[in-house]
C-alpha cells in the first residue's frame, strides 16, 4: 500500500486517507485557498448548530436523528426564510416557476 505522507490537515491524515480509500468514496477538495466551495455547508453547521443543537437536549444517537430530521424536513427546509432565495423557504423556492428563481 502506497503511503502518503503525513499531513497536519484531520482531512488529509492518513487514517482519514485510509477510510476513504478503504470504501472507495472520492473525495472532493478545492485548490488551496479557495474557500468558497465550503461556504454553503459551513453556513448549513452554523444554522444548525445556533438555531437547534444548543437548544435541544438530547438523549442518544436515535434521540438526536429523529430530531435532527425533524428540524431539517420540517423547520429548515419549509418554512424558514433563507436570505440567498431572497427570503422564501427551500421548498417554496423550489415550486415558483425557473423564471422567477433568483438564486
Amino acid at each position: 500500500m502506497l503511503r502518503r505522507p503525513l499531513e497536519t490537515s484531520q482531512y488529509c491524515c492518513d487514517g482519514f486517507r485510509d477510510t476513504i480509500d478503504r470504501h472507495q468514496f472520492v473525495q472532493s477538495m478545492s485548490r488551496k485557498g479557495n474557500c468558497w466551495d465550503n461556504a454553503v455547508t459551513e453556513t448549513l453547521f452554523r444554522t444548525l448548530k445556533t438555531e437547534w443543537l444548543y437548544h435541544v437536549d438530547l438523549k442518544d444517537l436515535d434521540h438526536a436523528e429523529r430530531e435532527l430530521f425533524e428540524y431539517i424536513e420540517l423547520f429548515y427546509n419549509n418554512q424558514r426564510l433563507h436570505a440567498s432565495l431572497d427570503y422564501v423557504s427551500p421548498a417554496d423556492f423550489e415550486t415558483m416557476p425557473t423564471n422567477l428563481k433568483v438564486a
